[in-house]
């Protein structure tokens, strides 16, 4: 599957692991949550950097006490209705600061890219090469936004009063 990452197709270093598939000796896993939360110390002590495929059913605030050594946090979309990762990125992005790489992974659609980014969302594994390369030019296509988010922008009311500001227009 291409993974679309920093709005670029890239390669993806980690492997999936299921729940019962024996650890490889170093390099990069993501692993499943069940997986990852019953050994949870010896998976981050483990040479590699460690990530983890996150079900939109389960509570995030389980996965806090790990975010400053999960490299990758992936959130899944089982079905492109079901929108409730859309809320786990924005508490993972504002609520518990997670600057690590967030991971949209499932049933994701062209149409929904500008809102994954906007929710903090930075990587996507999409299922065609197609889907890769519109990402792309979707993700150049927007620069400013009225609505704060998660992704960390700026919004077109503070540019402008930055604008306003920096050439002492109002003071």
């Amino acid at each position: 599957m291409p993974l679309v990452n920093g709005g670029k197709i890239a390669d993806d270093s980690f492997a999936k692991l299921a729940v019962d598939t024996p650890l490889p000796e170093g390099g990069d896993i993501l692993v499943p949550a069940e997986r990852f939360l019953s050994d949870a110390e010896s998976l981050l002590a483990r040479a590699g950097k460690v990530g983890v495929i996150w079900p939109n059913n389960r509570d995030i605030a389980e996965l806090v006490p790990y975010l400053g050594r999960i490299a990758v946090v992936a959130l899944v979309f089982p079905t492109f209705r079901d929108g409730r990762a859309y809320s786990q990125a924005r508490l993972l992005r504002e609520r518990y600061d997670y600057r690590g790489e967030l991971r949209a992974t499932g049933q994701i659609l062209r149409d929904q890219f500008v809102f994954m980014l906007r929710a903090g969302f930075d990587s996507f594994e999409v299922k065609k090469q197609a889907d890769a390369e519109a990402f792309m030019q979707t993700a150049k296509r927007y620069s400013v936004f009225y609505q704060p988010t998660g992704d960390g922008r700026i919004t077109a009311l503070h540019r402008r009063m930055q604008l306003r500001h920096s050439e002492g227009v109002g003071t």
